[in-house]
């Protein structure tokens, strides 16, 4: 038994990225495992992603280029964002490509480093507004130029408005520089909008099974690669006007028992998820109740059980997805996975086995 367990199937992300390739084709699939792989470990997953039919990798940090590269991981990689010098350095030295939008960066840069030259066309964060700044960047670029970018904003949202005016600046802008390789958009709009997709795509939240729609993964033909679980770790009988957890924030109104399972905030259990959350025991559904507090949780078990010490406590799978978590703390599925903490062991596994 381990307290704090996130079970990663590798055989989902590569039937996910297999679904992604061949949806998207003709263009490519860049599958996006920054983030330690959205909280499923990136060396894991950029294996799998590749296997299931990824042509390139990208993450977010230099570091994190390194990480892949030090594990022995080849190919096409791509370091989305900010690099100081420091971290420049990191990056050239693990080979992978960058992204520029300023000459003065440009000019800095090795005579054999691929550039990635990237429009701000709405995201308002990275790259240049200005159409002909980037124009400038892409000559400045010369023979290493490799691509032409963009980030969409709002392509998971149903007013396609927004998404609509990206597309139009973009296109404009890659009209006076064909060539290089075009990409654009995310897992939503990869999935959505077949006018968007261009030469490539950059997968993330899809390739682990996630919607990116923040409903059913199921949607899409999608598999949630990754269950947390945990154990029972004591069972007792708790009567009228006794309370479990800090501040007695449940309270008893009848007999029942009380489960606890030793996982909490410290291993990325939120604790918003306080009396507002289940987890499934011997195949049931079962309230959490009481505060989520750093080490351990405490569930309703109700007033005749059959749970023992020991029995398996599944936090997210078997039908509780991380949607769900994201639902009840307002928030999105990509915090629910990247908020697990190292004290979460990872372990792989390929349909079970």
């Amino acid at each position: 038994m381990v307290r704090a367990l996130a079970r990663v199937d590798v055989g989902a992300i590569e039937r996910n990225c297999a679904r992604l390739a061949a949806t998207v084709a003709p263009a490519r699939l860049c599958a996006v495992v920054k983030a330690d792989g959205y909280g499923h470990g990136g060396v894991a997953a950029a294996r799998a992603a590749l296997r299931g039919g990824a042509a390139s990798l990208a993450v977010a940090t230099a570091n994190e280029a390194a990480a892949l590269r030090g594990a022995g991981i080849d190919g096409p990689l791509l370091v989305m964002g900010a690099l100081s010098p420091e971290e420049l350095a990191v990056a050239i030295a693990a080979r992978a490509d960058v992204v520029a939008w300023r000459e003065r960066f440009v000019a800095a840069l090795p005579p054999d480093l691929r550039v990635h030259v990237k429009l701000d066309t709405g995201m308002g964060r990275l790259g240049t507004r200005d159409p002909d700044e980037a124009s400038r960047v892409v000559a400045a670029a010369g023979d290493r130029l490799a691509g032409l970018m963009t980030h969409f904003a709002t392509a998971d949202e149903d007013d396609a408005t927004f998404l609509d005016a990206q597309l139009d600046e973009f296109s404009r802008w890659i009209a006076r520089h064909p060539g290089p390789i075009v990409h654009a958009a995310n897992s939503a709009a990869a999935l959505r909008r077949p006018d968007a997709r261009f030469d490539m795509v950059r997968c993330g939240i899809a390739v682990y099974g996630m919607d990116p729609f923040h409903r059913d993964p199921a949607d899409h033909g999608l598999e949630p690669a990754l269950e947390l679980v945990s154990y029972v770790a004591e069972v007792k009988r708790i009567l009228p006007g006794q309370s479990a957890g800090y501040g007695r924030r449940f309270v008893a109104e009848h007999d029942t028992w009380l489960g606890t399972i030793p996982i909490g905030y410290g291993d990325g259990v939120r604790r918003a998820l306080t009396n507002n959350a289940d987890v499934v025991v011997r195949g049931r559904r079962h309230p959490l109740v009481g505060t989520v507090s750093m080490d351990n949780i405490t569930v309703d078990l109700g007033l005749e059980t059959d749970v023992r010490c020991y029995d398996e406590a599944v936090l997210l799978g078997d039908g509780v997805l991380a949607e769900e978590w994201a639902r009840r703390l307002d928030t999105i599925n990509y915090e629910i996975t990247c908020a697990l903490t190292p004290r979460v062991e990872r372990r792989y596994h390929r349909d079970g086995v």
